[in-house]
């Protein structure tokens, strides 16, 4: 260690002097003030190394390991090398085949991999079949990156390669290698036309392997099967896709998707009530000593897209819930009479609203109420929290449109159009009161999941991007996916310029049309990029007031977006594209366009995230072509008046900047960059939290879908049925004769109990002198004779059925109910941090006692019915069949209103939860309760449990019948 010091000195000194030229490189300023400092300091003696924070040593050292022994990424591929020269080797063999050879390969391939051969051991003859199934069929040939490419997919790690490198095709070799094991491979894309494009691109290269390739579309009754001999027509858009059912798309070895496709199908799924009703496969792996059903294989398209920005968002089915509109149309007149700053205060960067005391009482003078958080009035804060979101927060033309009488949500991520997609809690309702159309009925969630979560349930998970390194670690820690940066197979020629920043909106787009015009004039094609559609719509009509031809890609001509950004590489093309609209579709240079300079891409403001400022970037210089790319930035831009405010500002006035006049500088790169780091670091805590929250949902969500599973696959449902008989004995016990205090014993009380609920037949007196154990054990037998009774009465078979029936039919009821409590719950929960306690903590503890409740209300009621229902076979037959939710959207929530209404906390309806089971010693009726609310316990959890009533025909249940 000794002999090593100095070398770690000398780095040091050498840090110090690589810092001062950084340092000058980065403007007058800067240069003048701390330059000097440092070169006279390493000139004179070394630094001492505890002169350096603890996370600039940790840099060097890492960057001097990795000068040492070449980075991890390096010393993957070099270890994937040798297996890329052995496909290299082995495709002279298969380009000698005939094309008959290669349909009975994955017959041959699936014959070795039962003689426990495994998938590694035949990697490169696949890889090898599939790249000449690929020459032979669509005429493309994977390089060696692509290879590359594929193995890092089968190996499960995330590609990342640079746009245009060809990552369709890369997805074939390893889908077709793990098709092999028959358990069905999910190829995973951002849009129905993707999925369906890239199957049928790709769909030639697995039908010559002999294997089969499904597609699901949104609408639940759009699914295909390619089939080369249906429809070939090349100008047929659905050419080679013969209709099947989505169980048969879901059947083949490869299926093409969107993520929400393969979400709300898992989620319906687990809302069916047999099994044959069920659409996806399932394998069963052992989890931690645990057998748990699994999804085989997932490679994800724009793994960054999908993993990061779409995962903190819930995917949601909801059911109608009564709620009257003109309480949203009240809360919205009463929002537009509060004013801001003093009635109540915006909080942008949280994306919260919060108002004051004095909004409040005005708000409450408004409506002609009294207090809001008495009696019925408790949801009037939710509602106006709602409001004042709707007119604050989401602005049409970036966050939705209206279209036809009704409100489209827009993708925040991709600038695409959602329809039938709604926001939950009454927020779509509080933007519909807001536009002054038809406000729709809230809904009830009947099942939810977050992408995090779902793409967990798969084996093994892949993804392709081409920018994921800077996401690296999140996709570690939680997906456990290493990020393998795979090279070009061309030199990448294009040239990124410095941003050039002004002072106002007003000035940047000024310059943004001259550039335009002046770039225009060379003929090379150009792309502007802009962040919301309310954007691309200002840069259209002052290019149309300057006479330019121009093309817009946005949320609202989405119809076109393939066909739009295909021309984009065109002579004299000026193409502007909100967001990363168009992602997943080449830009091809037109003969003559790469030798005047190529694709230009002008982008008009940072995204809070910098991979989507490189992906705008990567649009252009694709395979080695050139290209150029700048950012025209303003100080009144969102991200910047956010996070780098007035001092940014107050330091380039001081500078001289003047109104209109740009600066490129250094340091407002810099500010820029800390400010997108600030952003991301934001958006990684609140996915975190959601991850965090989401366990507990996730926990109770696996026990409750493995419950309803065996039920549905037919498993004899007998013992369960009797060790719910022996726990109800337990408890009526507790409740009657509490041990320990016989005098206290209420005998008749039992009697009259048992007799009611489950036809036991009355008890003898002398058993009341009995011990315990024995009044336990004759309490079970004689229900037991009731139930065998019951049973031999219907038949074994028949009760059988009517167990499985009883037992999904009261699950789902209360698992709907348990939705809503814990959203109710995780409302609320923030308000904890008052007294003291951690949100979490407390949503973890009070979460397990709802669930131990509902157990308990499932156990109750089934109990309670199995002994009384009667049921014709034909008609308990006809009723295992039917489908009990009248489903009326399913959505994806707001990513920040997901986040936030967990923290706020706050009162959000004036249903109250059901009551629930808490553990621990019994809670006295005049004792504070558990849950926290202040109340007594005999105001609050203590109230006996109203019976709940379906919502008729517009309900998120339908009635059942006996």
């Amino acid at each position: 260690m000794d002999g090593f010091l100095p070398w770690i000195q000398f780095a040091l000194t050498r840090f110090r002097v690589f810092t001062c030229a950084r340092f000058a490189r980065s403007g007058p300023t800067l240069a003048a003030s701390r330059a000097p400092r440092y070169i006279a300091a390493s000139s004179i003696r070394p630094p001492h190394p505890m002169s350096l924070s603890f996370e600039s040593f940790a840099s060097w050292f890492n960057k001097f390991l990795t000068r040492l022994f070449g980075s991890h990424n390096q010393r993957v591929i070099k270890k994937v090398l040798p297996i890329v020269e052995r496909i290299n080797e082995l495709e002279k063999k298969y380009r000698a085949l005939p094309d008959a050879a290669f349909p009975k390969m994955a017959a041959e391939f699936r014959a070795r991999l039962k003689k426990h051969e495994s998938l590694d051991d035949i990697l490169p003859e696949v890889f090898a079949a599939t790249r000449e199934a690929s020459r032979r069929t669509i005429g493309l040939r994977h390089y060696d990156v692509q290879l590359i490419g594929g193995w890092a997919l089968h190996n499960h790690m995330v590609s990342e390669m640079v746009t245009g490198e060809g990552k369709t095709l890369v997805a074939t070799s390893a889908a077709a290698l793990n098709a092999l094991e028959g358990n069905g491979v999910h190829l995973i894309t951002v849009n129905d036309y993707l999925a369906r494009r890239d199957a049928q691109w790709m769909g030639p290269v697995y039908e010559m392997l002999g294997l089969t390739l499904g597609i699901i579309q949104h609408d639940y009754q759009e699914a295909y099967r390619f089939d080369s001999s249906y429809s070939n027509d090349p100008e047929n858009k659905m050419r080679c896709l013969r209709p099947c059912t989505r169980k048969e798309a879901y059947g083949a070895d490869i299926t093409y998707g969107t993520n929400n496709n393969y979400g709300f199908d898992y989620l319906r799924d687990n809302m069916k009530s047999s099994g044959e009703q069920q659409v996806q496969r399932y394998i069963k792996v052992e989890v931690d000593g645990e057998i748990v059903r699994r999804m085989a294989f997932a490679i994800i398209d724009e793994a960054d897209n999908i993993l990061i920005d779409e995962a903190r968002t819930p995917l949601i089915i909801s059911g109608s819930a009564e709620e009257s509109a003109e309480k949203y149309a009240q809360a919205d007149r009463v929002a537009r009479r509060l004013e801001t700053g003093v009635d109540y205060e915006v909080k942008e960067k949280e994306h919260l609203v919060m108002m004051t005391e004095a909004g409040i009482e005005k708000a409450q003078r408004l409506l002609g109420v009294e207090d809001f958080y008495t009696g019925d009035n408790l949801e009037w804060p939710h509602l106006l929290e709602q409001a004042l979101k709707a007119h604050n927060l989401y602005r049409i033309d970036k966050e939705y449109v209206v279209k036809e009488g009704e409100v489209i949500i827009v993708d925040e991520f991709t600038g695409r159009m959602m329809p039938g997609r709604r926001w939950s809690d009454g927020l779509h309702q509080a933007v519909e009161a807001k536009e002054g159309i038809r406000i729709r009925e809230e809904s009830q969630t009947l099942a939810t999941i977050t992408l995090q979560n779902y793409f967990k349930l798969y084996k093994k998970l892949a993804g392709m991007t081409g920018t994921a390194s800077t996401e690296a670690m999140e996709l570690d820690k939680i997906y456990r996916l290493q990020v393998l940066t795979i090279p070009t197979n061309r030199p990448l020629i294009r040239n990124n310029m410095p941003d050039i920043v002004y002072r106002t909106k007003k000035e940047k787009w000024e310059a943004v049309i001259e550039e335009i015009c002046r770039i225009h004039e060379t003929g090379r094609p150009i792309l502007v990029g802009t962040t919301s559609i309310e954007n691309s719509e200002i840069v259209a009509t002052m290019l149309k007031r300057r006479g330019v031809k121009h093309e817009v890609l946005n949320a609202k001509f989405h119809e076109k977006e393939a066909q739009i950004i295909s021309r984009a590489g065109y002579k004299d093309t000026v193409t502007i594209a909100t967001n990363m609209a168009g992602r997943g579709t080449d830009i091809i240079l037109e003969k003559g366009v790469a030798e005047n300079g190529g694709l230009h891409v002008l982008g008009t403001e940072r995204h809070e995230a910098r991979r989507i400022d490189n992906q705008l970037r990567g649009r252009c210089g694709r395979q080695g072509d050139p290209g150029s790319s700048q950012f025209f930035l303003a100080l009144e831009d969102d991200l910047m008046r956010v996070f780098a405010p007035e001092w940014v500002s107050a330091v380039l006035l001081r500078l001289g900047m003047t109104e209109g006049e740009p600066i490129e500088s250094t340091m407002v790169s810099n500010a820029i960059g800390r400010a997108q780091k600030k952003m991301e670091d934001r958006n990684f805590e609140i996915r975190k939290n959601l991850v965090e929250y989401d366990k507990v949902m996730n926990e109770q969500r696996h026990i409750i879908y493995g419950q309803r599973q065996d039920i549905l696959e037919g498993k004899d449902m007998r013992a369960q049925i009797v060790e719910m008989f022996e726990e109800r004995v337990g408890e009526v016990m507790d409740r009657f004769l509490p041990e320990g205090a016989k005098a206290a014993w209420d005998w008749k009380a039992l009697g009259e109990f048992m007799k009611t609920r489950f036809e036991v037949a009355e008890l003898p007196e002398k058993l009341a002198e009995s011990p315990d154990h024995a009044v336990r054990e004759e309490l079970t037998k004689r229900l037991m004779a009731v139930y065998e009774s019951k049973e031999k009465e219907i038949g074994a078979d028949n009760m059988r059925q009517l167990e499985r029936y009883l037992l999904l039919m009261k699950i789902d009821e209360r698992w709907k109910d348990h939705l809503h409590n814990m959203d109710m719950l995780r409302s609320g929960i923030g308000l904890r941090s008052y007294a003291q306690m951690d949100p979490k903590i407390a949503y973890k503890k009070e979460g397990y006692e709802q669930f131990e409740g509902m157990l308990g209300s499932i156990k109750e009621e089934v109990t309670d019915l199995i002994l009384k229902v009667q049921i014709k076979k034909e008609e308990q037959e006809r009723l295992m069949e039917r489908e009990r939710y009248k489903v009326t959207s399913e959505s994806k929530e707001d990513a920040s209103n997901a986040a936030t209404r967990t923290e706020q906390g706050g009162p959000p309806s004036d249903e109250k939860p059901k009551p629930f089971v808490a553990s621990g010693p019994k809670v006295g009726r005049n004792d504070p309760c558990p849950c926290g609310s202040g109340k007594k316990y005999k105001k609050c959890h203590g109230k006996k449990a109203a019976p709940v009533t379906g919502g008729g025909d517009e309900g998120g249940e339908e009635d059942e019948k006996d």
